[in-house]
């Protein structure tokens, strides 16, 4: 994993914030407002009937105690729990085009915790690798989604490999009733289906694959030697010879297929990220995907 000072962790942290406050003031802000809604409506007070209130909010029950007409009146329950569930297994502190796949993550996290915030939702986050690593409280404001910035961007991890499915499992002791839950990870992992459709029963769930072209296809560079980032393994391969990297392109799409699949049939949104494009155009396409499908139920 990367080694970051101080310095230069201020310096990125600063850098995300001002990227991701230009993002939503400009795009984010409004769509996300329209596409994430609070859950439903709560109940506020009984007070006696005024002429032109809707007779159908009359409580008879407290009507008939009373001996006069009296209405119960409700409010939009508007705020939000925002969860974060990010992968920083080893396969995650790789990139060869800038910056690591962790650090587009980090941005990610920012743009759609600050959106959040300036929603009045509040804020979460579960950082996991074959371990839960920490758990961040849902709380409101910027200073703590900056935290949870700093948090992805210089973990301290005790795990290397990836157990998605231990994170998902775990949701169910930190939310309490319906959130929007962000899973954010390469997905270079198996046998987490089972608990990504048990959590997307209760929450709305995103899946947001991040990946690095390095994984997609080699490059022509003969014989280079590689290390396993989440077991340590090293190893040698030639890069050089057609049916490897045909073998490597294939098996690529085919787990991308797959992915894709899952998520049709557990109806869950599917944002599709790369280190090597920038990410805007691709979220601002997600929330219009989302806005036309509220807009075709409604």
């Amino acid at each position: 994993m990367q080694e970051v000072d101080l310095t230069q962790l201020q310096k990125k942290v600063r850098r995300i914030e001002i990227v991701s406050n230009r993002l939503v003031n400009e795009k984010v802000a409004g769509a996300y407002h329209s596409v994430f809604k609070g859950q439903g409506i709560e109940f506020e007070e009984v007070r006696p009937y005024i002429i032109g209130d809707d007779i159908r909010s009359i409580d008879w029950n407290v009507t008939a105690r009373a001996g006069e007409p009296h209405i119960k009146r409700y409010r939009e329950e508007r705020e939000m729990t925002v969860f974060f569930v990010v992968d920083l297994s080893g396969s995650c502190q790789f990139g060869t085009q800038g910056e690591f796949k962790s650090e587009l993550m980090a941005e990610i996290c920012a743009v759609m915790a600050l959106a959040a915030i300036a929603n009045n939702d509040q804020v979460g986050m579960l950082m996991v690798t074959d371990r839960l690593e920490k758990v961040v409280p849902p709380r409101k404001g910027r200073r703590h989604v900056l935290r949870l910035v700093r948090d992805v961007l210089d973990p301290e991890l005790a795990g290397f490999g990836t157990d998605l499915a231990l994170a998902l499992d775990h949701l169910r002791h930190v939310l309490h009733r319906k959130s929007v839950v962000f899973v954010i990870s390469d997905f270079l992992t198996d046998q987490y289906e089972r608990a990504l459709a048990i959590a997307s029963r209760r929450h709305d769930v995103i899946a947001i694959a991040v990946e690095d072209p390095f994984e997609q296809q080699l490059p022509r560079a003969g014989l280079i030697e590689i290390i396993d980032s989440e077991t340590g393994q090293p190893g040698i391969i030639d890069t050089s010879h057609r049916p490897l990297r045909m073998a490597f392109e294939r098996g690529w799409n085919e787990r991308r297929e797959r992915r894709k699949a899952m998520c049709r049939r557990l109806e869950i949104d599917l944002i599709e990220l790369s280190t090597e494009v920038p990410y805007e155009g691709e979220l601002v396409q997600f929330f219009r995907r989302r806005s036309r499908r509220i807009l075709r139920r409604s």
